[in-house]
């Protein structure tokens, strides 16, 4: 299937919303192998990012990425994506094959600039509403995140340029989404990014999971 290799730079626009949620409601969701960061005792700082990448992009596709917590391998710091859905067959290829990402797919409905909701087939996984960006100023930003391709853990570096403005935001998030148990809540936080490139970096392999081995 075409897709392109690491890296891959994409240019578009995202809103990104930050919860603080329970270690115990999330600690299923992440590896035995990664530590979860405590920011305040029995927390953890969750994410949602809904992104929207067009024109100048290696690929143009809508993208939904819930990492429920920050965690730690070996003095490395990152999040750890449990799930990511996109519009696109060659992203979805990619995404699994370059990153060990667990993509699906799924539809996106982006509505006059404040909402967005994203489904698969009748079920919705996710509603955010947010406001217009009043002011925003150009910002650059790095982060990496985490992911597994068999018993490798892997690690990615991704980096942002952007127009980045904080707004404010609802998150709908439904009983039958797979990520409803987490316990979200509202965001503390929301950021929007305007005229966004956006370079996700080849992973390298930072350690091994444990593999549970059956003989039954």
């Amino acid at each position: 299937m075409p897709y392109p290799q690491a890296p891959w730079t994409l240019q578009g626009y995202a809103i990104q919303t930050l919860h603080l949620v329970n270690i115990d409601q999330v600690r299923s969701l992440v590896p035995s192998e990664l530590d979860i960061i405590s920011v305040w005792p029995g927390k953890t700082v969750a994410s949602v990012y809904l992104s929207y990448y067009g024109s100048g992009s290696m690929l143009e596709y809508s993208e939904l990425i819930v990492a429920p917590a920050i965690v730690g391998y070996r003095g490395k710091i990152g999040g750890w994506v449990s799930h990511i859905y996109v519009d696109d067959v060659n992203s979805v290829a990619g995404g699994r094959e370059i990153w060990g990402l667990p993509k699906e797919l799924a539809d996106f409905n982006w509505e006059k600039g404040e909402r967005v909701t994203v489904s698969q087939g009748n079920r919705k996984l996710c509603t955010l509403n947010y406001n217009q960006q009043t002011l925003a100023w150009r910002q650059w930003l790095g982060a990496s995140s985490f992911s597994a391709m068999g018993a490798d853990l892997l690690i990615f570096p991704a980096q942002f340029e952007s127009r980045l403005g904080l707004i404010g935001s609802q998150l709908e998030v439904p009983a039958e989404s797979p990520f409803f148990g987490m316990g979200l809540g509202q965001p503390f936080l929301t950021a929007r990014y305007e005229q966004m490139s956006v370079e996700i970096g080849a992973p390298e392999v930072v350690g091994q999971r444990k593999v549970e081995v059956s003989y039954g």
